[in-house]
């Protein structure tokens, strides 16, 4: 039935149009996808009745009764057949709304085209094909339709025209940025359409201009919340004395401006941890029993030092009941800091939510505070039963428990657990790759490739076990060419893949092909500029007699990490001095 209620339902006026010959067009629109008052002027008088053609009465019923028995398909395929057969509005109306409902984006944006076409100012039909053209990253196209609603004198959301805008091509960005600047020719006063100008202007890093557009919105709204925040990010980057002067303002004016001040706040913890702190307090002053604004206020605190407070804050919002897996996690980090451990293990082990961003990462907190000290088998026991009480999360809270160990070096120990692992969940590719990666530590060179490759067989197309065979057989055997094959098919799968990049350019320079491999080795470098790729490259630089560029290379390499295993083993293979690295 949800969707009967979404939909106007056409079997009423079918009954009718078989005794009279006739047919409506719906007058009032489905829910938009955005604007409230799009919705309310969408209500339009009924157009002429006009008639439909006996054959497409039938294929309407079908269409109707397949809503009420879910059929969505065969619903969504009759209207949007009989829509384009028809020219109707009110079944392109229809059509668009259950496609939309269907979240079939293709077939609602080829009925409400044609709804456009058909009713080319009906102000949802124009903010429904606008809103689906933004999402296929066409922007530019949609400013017109944007337009027609604002000649209606309603208020089109314009910002939304910067959905994914750093993503698009630099041609789209420019036509987006020119459609804007010629639409405010036609509407001088729309502050949205001005806010979305700067915003672009400031996307496109012309940042006079968007100050000079922001100008022109302050005249008209003094308090525009998004553009007071972009006009104090502009003055910030520009260093202006006083970047916060019209913010400031504002609040004077306006002191329970809450949304105001809380974007403020947060802007300060950029740049102001002190001014953030006095805002924060502030909106909790005014919203005491804000769970939300007294944890920022204890993170704010802990950061700036003052553990007694953001104690303090993090018990209100235990006695609160809000975030309490939240206030929980950084009641233990900081035990942990203060060097608290059962405080900060019990702390941890009261954050319950699995779904919540604090829930493994305060296992895993647990588990290593144990391993620190020694008490592997208390940290075992935990994690049993851990997996007791969420099986559902056995593979991650394995998966889990195996790394702490490898960080702890306690290979065996890691390899006793994941075999368990595997035996207890045998088609787990998380634990079998895990495992593949514990072998080839310990040399066990026949378990990787075995664990790998069954993992391939499920799935031919996995690129990081691709990825991973490959470069073990490059690094760890002579196997050369069957490691280029395996890399290649991953480079494929993963054509950006630094890691990917990097095991390439390792096994052409295996295979003697030094200046190919220097070409990955640099792509990986540039995209990750890891210590492991900086031996590579550095390694493939010396044999080319570039010198020089391989000592930078190494250097920040060694910068990063300066007890790097692979990196000092290579130095070391080559004969090379540390002291003889020196930045270039």
């Amino acid at each position: 039935m949800p969707a009967l209620i979404m939909f106007r339902l056409l079997l009423t006026s079918a009954l009718l149009l078989a005794a009279s010959g006739c047919a409506t067009t719906p007058g009032a629109p489905a829910e938009p996808d955005t604007e409230e008052q799009v919705t309310a002027a969408a209500a339009k008088p009924e157009p002429p009745e006009r008639a439909f053609p006996e054959d497409s009465i039938y294929p309407l019923l079908v269409a109707e009764f397949a809503l009420r028995r879910s059929a969505y398909d065969m619903a969504l395929g009759n209207y949007l057949e009989q829509a384009d057969r028809l020219r109707d509005p009110g079944v392109s109306a229809h059509a668009t709304h259950l496609a939309q409902f269907m979240k079939r984006e293709p077939q609602a944006l080829e009925a409400v085209q044609l709804w456009v076409e058909l009713e080319p100012e009906h102000p949802e039909a124009n903010n429904t094909l606008a809103t689906l053209l933004i999402r296929q990253g066409r922007p530019a196209a949609a400013v017109p339709h944007l337009a027609v609603i604002a000649r209606q004198g309603l208020q089109p959301n314009f910002p939304i025209l910067l959905g994914g805008f750093r993503d698009l091509p630099g041609t789209e960005k420019q036509m987006l940025a020119d459609a804007v600047a010629a639409l405010e020719e036609d509407f001088p006063d729309d502050t949205r359409l001005l806010l979305t100008r700067a915003l672009i202007l400031d996307e496109l890093e012309q940042a006079d201009a968007a100050s000079a557009v922001l100008e022109q919105l302050f005249a008209l709204e003094p308090g525009q919340t998004q553009a007071l925040l972009l006009d104090a990010k502009l003055r910030l980057e520009a260093e202006h004395a006083a970047p916060f002067e019209r913010i400031e303002g504002a609040l004077a004016t306006e002191p329970d401006n809450k949304a105001l001040r809380l974007q403020f706040a947060r802007l300060l913890t950029r740049s102001d941890i002190d001014a953030a702190r006095r805002q924060f307090e502030i909106l909790s002053a005014q919203s005491p029993r804000d769970g939300d604004l007294l944890l920022s206020l204890a993170l704010l605190n802990q950061d700036h030092g003052d553990t007694l407070a953001a104690k303090a804050y993090l018990r209100q919002v235990l006695a609160l009941e809000q975030r309490v897996d939240e206030a929980n996690y950084y009641l233990g980090r900081i035990a942990e800091d203060e060097g608290r451990q059962d405080e900060a293990i019990a702390a941890y082990s009261r954050v319950e939510d699995p779904e919540g961003r604090e829930f493994f990462s305060a296992r895993g907190r647990v588990g290593r505070l144990l391993i620190q000290r020694g008490d592997i088998s208390s940290s075992a026991e935990f994690f049993d039963l851990q997996r007791q009480a969420y099986p559902e999360l056995r593979e991650q809270l394995y998966a889990l428990e195996a790394e702490l160990l490898s960080q702890a070096s306690l290979l065996d120990a890691g390899m006793a657990l994941l075999n368990q692992a595997v035996a207890e969940l045998p088609e787990a590719t998380s634990l079998r790759y895990s495992r593949a990666m514990l072998a080839e530590r310990r040399g066990d060179l026949t378990l990787m490739e075995s664990d790998l490759r069954h993992i391939l067989a499920l799935n031919p197309d996995n690129a990081t076990a691709l990825n991973a065979l490959g470069y073990t057989l490059s690094n760890r055997t002579t196997r050369y060419d069957e490691a280029y094959t395996l890399i290649a098919r991953a480079l494929v799968l993963a054509p950006d893949e630094p890691a990917i990049l990097d095991s390439m350019g390792w096994v052409l320079f295996q295979l003697g092909r030094t200046e190919e491999a220097v070409s990955y080795l640099q792509r990986a470098w540039e995209s990750m500029p890891d210590p492991e790729v900086a031996a590579h490259l550095g390694e493939a630089l010396w044999s080319l007699g570039e010198e020089q560029k391989a000592y930078s290379v190494w250097s920040d390499g060694l910068q990063q990490d300066p007890q790097h295993e692979i990196l000092l083993e290579t130095l070391e293979r080559l004969n090379i001095s540390i002291s003889d690295l020196r930045p270039q």
